[in-house]
């Protein structure tokens, strides 16, 4: 017999199942980008370096990031590290792993650009007051990067979020893979199932971003 699409949802666990997958996919994009914040700072700021070596290196790191897929990074941390040098690591560790990576690398390069924004007198008032070079950085130059990172930084998390379901590829069942294993069963029996459920992930997405997004609009609107 068939039975509204609706009744699936709440079906036994299944929507409680649904939460524990955007968990696992918010998990993953928190942790990622916290860790990318820190480190991508530290990348951003070495960027700006006038060595040609150093923006070599950081340069190449950057656009090897962004012209591999995530999928093939994935595939590369979690097959290829157990393969050729025995690091067994689960998904959850990998898919932090390979978000972190691309993360770092798209911070480090959103930092360099709000640090290269700062105008040139800055740096000059501020080593002619006697301050080092680390000292301009730390309390001149990147606070006033902050402010315009904010907006970037948001819209960066936010995508990281929405590539989470790139992580089912390597076994991690987060929301939308949790949404697959509740339809596939039930597509006769509930045949407007996927409706339904697909539509629960859409406004679970909605959830998790949004206020992310206004927590930044309002920090933008005090800062200004």
């Amino acid at each position: 017999m068939r039975r509204s699409g609706i009744d699936l949802l709440f079906q036994g666990r299944n929507l409680l199942r649904l939460l524990e997958g955007l968990w696992v996919s918010a998990s993953i994009a928190l942790v990622a980008m916290g860790v990318s914040i820190l480190l991508g700072t530290l990348l951003g700021v070495v960027m700006t370096s006038r060595r040609p070596v150093v923006r070599l290196i950081t340069r190449t790191y950057l656009e090897t990031m962004r012209i591999m897929p995530q999928i093939v990074l994935l595939f590369v941390v979690f097959f290829d590290l157990t393969r050729y040098f025995g690091i067994n690591l689960d998904g959850w560790t990998a898919a932090v792993i390979v978000f972190t990576l691309w993360g770092t690398a798209e911070m480090g390069d959103l930092v360099r650009a709000a640090i290269t924004s700062i105008p040139g007198h800055q740096y000059h008032s501020a080593r002619a007051l006697g301050l080092s070079p680390w000292q301009v950085q730390r309390s001149v130059i990147l606070p006033q990067a902050v402010r315009r990172l904010l907006p970037t930084t948001i819209n960066l998390t936010n995508r990281m979020i929405m590539t989470t379901p790139l992580v089912a590829l390597i076994g991690v069942v987060e929301v939308l893979k949790t949404g697959q294993q509740i339809i596939d069963p039930n597509r006769f029996t509930h045949p407007d199932g996927a409706l339904w459920i697909y539509g629960a992930i859409l406004l679970l997405y909605f959830a998790l971003c949004f206020p992310i997004s206004r927590v930044a609009r309002l920090l933008e609107r005090r800062w200004s």
